[in-house]
């Protein structure tokens, strides 16, 4: 697996926050190279029949939309979920190719890059949590490398599952 390295460029809280989250999303391709088209469809988990390597890829990347776009940035939610099918993000994700997930995943994450570099990390998102609460983009950044990171270990145990392949 190749990845970028965890140790920023600079030592300001920014340039912290932003590594670690790139990081954490390079590891989640990283974990995707070589696996087959057939394998990242493959449901290994009797309780978990959505988590596939697809599916995660597809949730992480409609996790970072619903956070930067509709939450920070308050534009309507236009995501593939509903009240009906919540982890539809990852049900329809069998749907696609492994290649155009992560191809999506990158170009997002690069427009998101663009989106962190234009806000100072004291602005508050314009959608309040559930509890009232209106989270600063700060946050937001530590939430979804918390995020990213629990699922990368869904990969690293869907990953040896199907090939043996161990990450790190």
């Amino acid at each position: 697996m190749t990845r970028i390295d965890d140790t920023p460029p600079a030592w300001d809280e920014r340039s912290q926050l932003t590594t670690f989250l790139d990081y954490t999303r390079d590891t989640a391709r990283a974990k995707c190279d070589g696996v087959s088209a057939e394998n990242a469809r493959k449901a290994l988990l009797p309780l978990s029949p959505l988590m596939t390597m697809n599916g995660v890829i597809n949730h992480l990347r409609w996790v970072e939309y619903y956070w930067f776009q509709v939450v920070f940035l308050g534009e309507e939610d236009q995501g593939p979920w509903t009240e009906e099918d919540p982890d539809r993000e990852m049900r329809i994700a069998v749907d696609f190719p492994l290649t155009q997930l992560l191809d999506e995943y990158a170009e997002q994450s690069a427009r998101y890059r663009e989106l962190v570099r234009g806000n100072s990390l004291d602005d508050q998102a314009k959608r309040a949590r559930s509890s009232g609460l209106h989270v600063d983009l700060r946050w937001i950044l530590l939430h979804l490398t918390e995020e990213t990171a629990r699922h990368n270990g869904h990969l690293d145990i869907l990953r040896e599952m199907l090939d043996g392949t161990a990450g790190s």
